[in-house]
């Protein structure tokens, strides 16, 4: 197994259930967390059990288990994109050196989490945090990586980007 990378570990949402149940009500908890190591690679999890440490553990476990590599430019995302996740749809899109993260609750997790310093996101339809989450997910499975593009065109790096 590789050894233990240093990752930055965002709890997204931690939600409580409440069981109706002959005696009262039961609760048990759910928590969606993002892990990223800051440099490119992400990815989210979702964790559902009695106790609030277990929870977030687990996870944190899958979200570890579920990581994908993002491909970035200089500090930003290389083009414009869209995701959508049933009702949820967000728009990303690149910014100039500077701007910052401008972006609601479980897309600036994501992307502090990625390592993404400058992008402007609109999170539009639906506010459900794990739809959200899921959305911006699928707009980075939609992001081209300059280096196939230019190889699929026939070109080199430097070429491609002028």
């Amino acid at each position: 197994m590789e050894q233990e990378k240093d990752y930055v570990e965002k709890l997204v949402r931690l939600n409580r259930i409440a069981k109706v149940v002959k005696g009262g009500r039961r609760f048990s908890f759910s928590a969606i967390s993002v892990v990223g190591d800051r440099n490119g690679q992400v990815g989210y999890g979702f964790g559902k059990a009695n106790y609030v440490s277990d929870a977030i553990r687990k996870s944190l476990d899958r979200a570890k288990n579920n990581m994908v590599r993002i491909p970035m430019k200089r500090m930003t995302i290389p083009h414009q994109v869209i995701g959508k996740f049933k009702g949820a749809k967000v728009v990303l899109k690149p910014a100039s050196p500077g701007t910052g993260i401008i972006a609601g609750g479980p897309v600036r997790a994501v992307m502090e989490a990625v390592g993404v310093k400058d992008i402007l996101s609109k999170s539009l339809g639906s506010a459900n945090p794990m739809n959200i989450v899921k959305a911006v997910f699928e707009g980075f499975d939609r992001l081209m990586d300059a280096k196939v593009a230019a190889a699929n065109r026939g070109k080199t790096l430097g070429e491609f980007w002028g």
